[in-house]
């Protein structure tokens, strides 16, 4: 008995390695949903770290949508985000390896490539099916020695991928978003030194029939204000996020003024470390569906937009990364200290949640 002696914690080799638990856990990320469809990014460690969108149909298996090898990630900004665009039944995303701007016809099939000047990357960008096009934020490299340069692009889906350049003029770029009727781009823009979290401006042109931008205008950000996300109501109302007293709370644009829907002292906006990021979403014509954080701890609420009164909906989850939503049904990324970070589906109307994707 006297040699023998207890094995304490970690004197042993253990068969749960950290290259086991590194290769089975998957990041997630860029939420959307569209009509019964709900896409997403995983980051596998199992694939290198590839990035593969994944489509899954309601009530149906999900598919990748871009084959291996193809990597899913933007270098915009460096941080990335906003690598995938949802057009009329293609998928177009940004390709790691390139940075050019591909399409995928049908979820698996063979990628086809539709920019190709090399040293311009593409992110965040949203579908404009009246003059088959994408308005997105371009980043020039081509030049060496030299900082990026900036600014909101139109790539002609048309006519073999052609990029014009449509504002230029400030050092960061971000969310440009198409009003329903086609006629007016909003978008972020800021400057050195500022973090989007500082100054952010929040601007609308209109378009052309060609996408020509005229008329720009800055509505809201700037100084001490950061605007975040622009987002068009389906009647064609502008709606973002914004702190001009100090906390993020949601706003809208009548035409002539901001008009603030609720004044909390809760944020209702995320730091835009990466592009494409959602905090609300809208849930038919007259609600938004929202992640707001309130002493530390991120809530889920549905917001009635005629009596601007929030409900706030039972949720297990204290940590939103994203919202996203197409009419009654909502979906989100989000976690908790007991519960893994996944893809949320919730029934606003039974207020019923079922995970899609557990990370």
């Amino acid at each position: 008995m006297a040699n023998d002696r207890v094995l304490g914690y970690g004197a042993w080799r253990s068969p749960i390695t950290s290259d086991l638990i590194v290769a089975e856990t998957i990041g997630l990320g860029q939420l959307e949903v569209a009509g019964g469809e709900t896409y997403w990014v995983e980051s596998r460690p199992a694939e290198r770290g590839r990035n593969v969108i994944v489509r899954q149909p309601r009530g149906g298996p999900s598919e990748d949508v871009n084959p291996a090898p193809f990597n899913a990630r933007s270098r915009v900004h460096e941080y990335g985000g906003g690598a995938y665009v949802l057009g009329s039944g293609d998928v177009f995303f940004t390709r790691y390896d390139d940075q050019m701007l591909y399409r995928v016809p049908r979820p698996g099939e063979a990628p086809v490539q539709v920019t190709s000047v090399d040293g311009l990357r593409f992110a965040d960008g949203v579908y404009d099916p009246r003059r088959n096009a994408i308005f997105s934020v371009g980043e020039d490299h081509s030049a060496a020695g030299q900082e990026p340069l900036n600014y909101l692009a139109q790539i002609d889906l048309a006519a073999s991928g052609a990029v014009r350049k449509l504002v230029g003029g400030a050092d960061f770029y971000a969310s440009p978003r198409l009003s329903p009727d086609g006629r007016t781009l909003a978008w972020l823009a800021w400057n050195h030194p500022h973090m989007p979290w500082d100054a952010a401006e929040l601007w609308i042109g209109t378009l052309g029939e060609d996408g020509t931008v005229a008329a720009s205008r800055r509505i809201a950000g700037g100084g001490d204000e950061a605007a975040l996300q622009p987002e068009w109501s389906p009647d064609g109302v502008l709606y973002f996020v914004s702190d001009p007293k100090g906390w993020w709370n949601l706003q809208r644009w009548t035409g002539s003024e901001v008009e603030p829907l609720l004044e909390m002292p809760a944020e209702f906006g995320q730091p835009l470390w990466s592009l494409g990021t959602s905090t609300f979403a809208f849930a038919g014509r007259d609600a938004i569906v929202c992640a707001y954080a309130e002493r530390g701890f991120w809530k889920l609420g549905l917001l009635d937009l005629g009596r601007k009164r929030l409900e706030v909906l039972p949720f297990p989850y204290s940590a939103i990364f994203d919202v996203r939503a197409a009419g009654r049904r909502a979906a989100v990324i989000a976690g908790a200290p007991a519960l893994p970070t996944a893809v949320v589906e919730i029934d606003l109307d039974s207020r019923r949640h079922t995970v899609l994707r557990a990370s």
